[in-house]
């Protein structure tokens, strides 16, 4: 369609502008020093091709994330070299990519092109999809899988719909108290790869694994209720969960094993010999364990030891952390890139790169939170249930560990299923009211006041990203006109 052509094009101009602008003398900045090397090490030692290569980058400590992240900003090392292009290509297209699956899920939960389009306007100009795709880490990497599998259950969900209604309309739900079996679910065998991914990526996946696993069987026990089905909660666990589990939780475990293909087959891998140079204490249950097996199960709980005892009560501080009520309405960004004292004419200026969400979106997520799961649950609006379940998922487990240090990047995922659930309003919103008449001579057609706020919250969006746009570009400014844009101390 135009408008999806439209939005991909907004989204590769606004992510691929200035896309090697700032660098440290040539060097990665922020936290690209840990994750670009790591890629370069497996670009370096990458000799079989469907095997890969390993990170090793022992200057920088334990490497405390799964492989398929740094694998991925591999390839644009291998195209364009160590340089900013090189570690940022991949970023960036992933960036484009989820502006576009969330454009998608937003379509298809709506059926409306308009929706979809007030979801790709306000993706292209969000402040943290934005930055998440200009710098070589990565969590938009983990973002575009966890939309995506969001949208491939969301399909699922609509293939399995129709599948019931037919059988309803052949006369085929009472052949069996359990109802009837849907055939088998690509989507959702999609969408367990994608989780599976997603995993690959950063260990948080895994909170995607569990909520989305139990939102498809209970989506499922509903609508056979729905259908009339006697034995729903039975015909739930006999037809649907086994075959869930497979999907969701079997099909993301290998993906995620796959993931460390080049761990198990290089000699020279972090902790690759741990259970034969004596790392592992002789009265370790992994001992038991294959050697290969046992070492890589103590790697993984090395890295867990180290994500538990980065907390704030351990004397871990950090000028950036942020605790995950402050990241409900952005109001602490993280800086990525600073430059300052620039002599401009009788003034200074300095160039700033912050991770920031664009107000007019970040600050309604309460509230537009709020209201889907009133929509969900009082009026039982099952389009609502997606955006729902994922924007939990992406929130309440760091609630449950929020004495971890945190930072804003960790809400990146929050704000796909924030913009969907805010097109999903204004949605509802457009072509509602009276019929403005003073717009009559000037608008080509009738405008209701519905639809008029609509176009004046958009254009607010666009407005203040362009606003925004020095200290998410690093675009040069006078330290005035800096200050003007720091609304809140607690952005500074």
């Amino acid at each position: 369609m135009v408008s999806t052509a439209v939005i991909a094009f907004l989204a590769l101009v606004t992510r691929f502008s200035g896309l090697t602008e700032p660098d440290a003398q040539g060097t990665p900045v922020f936290d690209e020093k840990h994750y670009v090397p790591q890629a370069w090490d497996m670009v370096r030692s990458w000799e079989n091709l469907f095997i890969g290569g390993i990170e090793s980058n022992p200057a920088y400590g334990l490497v405390v994330h799964p492989p398929l992240g740094k694998q991925l900003l591999a390839f644009g090392e291998m195209a364009f070299g160590y340089s900013p292009l090189g570690w940022r290509f991949m970023v960036a297209i992933f960036g484009c990519l989820t502006v576009l699956a969330t454009m998608e899920l937003a379509r298809r939960l709506s059926h409306s092109w308009q929706v979809a389009l007030f979801a790709g306007i306000m993706a292209v100009c969000d402040g943290v999809l934005l930055v998440s795709a200009k710098f070589g880490m990565l969590d938009i990497f983990q973002v575009f899988f966890v939309v995506c599998a969001a949208l491939f259950l969301a399909d699922d969900h609509e293939q399995v719909r129709h599948r019931m209604h037919a059988a309803y309309l052949d006369g085929q739900l009472g052949s069996s108290a359990f109802g009837p079996r849907v055939g088998y679910r690509w989507w959702r065998f999609a969408a367990g790869v994608m989780l599976g991914l997603s995993l690959s990526v950063k260990w948080s996946g895994l909170y995607y694994i569990v909520f989305f696993g139990l939102m498809s069987v209970f989506m499922d026990l509903a609508l056979r209720r729905r259908y009339g089905v006697r034995r729903y909660v039975s015909g739930t666990l006999v037809r649907d969960t086994v075959p869930a589990l497979a999907s969701l939780v079997l099909v993301p475990a290998l993906l995620y094993l796959w993931s460390w293909r080049a761990w198990f087959a290089s000699e020279t891998s972090v902790y690759r010999h741990s259970a034969t140079d004596g790392t592992i204490e002789s009265g370790s249950l992994l001992n038991i364990l294959p050697d290969p097996l046992a070492s890589w199960m103590y790697y993984h709980v090395s890295v867990l030891e180290f994500h538990s005892e980065l907390t704030s009560s351990g004397g871990h501080s950090h000028p950036w952390d942020s605790k995950p009520w402050s990241w409900l309405a952005a109001t602490r960004p993280i800086l990525y890139y600073s430059s300052t004292d620039i002599q401009c004419g009788d003034t200074t200026c300095r160039s700033m790169i912050y991770l920031f969400g664009t107000p007019v979106i970040w600050w309604l997520t309460v509230p537009v939170v709020l209201w889907g799961v009133w929509r969900l649950i009082v009026r039982r609006d099952r389009r609502f249930v997606i955006p729902v379940v994922a924007f939990a998922a992406g929130f309440l487990p760091w609630l449950a560990a929020f004495d971890r240090q945190m930072y804003f990047f960790y809400a990146t995922a929050l704000v796909p299923f924030t913009i969907v659930l805010l097109a999903l309003a204004l949605g509802m919103l457009a072509g509602k009211g009276r019929v403005v008449e003073r717009l009559r001579p000037v608008a080509p057609v009738a405008l209701r006041s519905g639809t008029v706020a609509v176009i004046c919250y958009l254009a607010l969006v666009v407005a203040m990203f362009a606003y925004f746009a020095p200290i998410l570009y690093g675009i040069v400014v006078p330290d005035s006109y800096y200050n003007q844009l720091m609304w809140l101390p607690s952005w500074t």
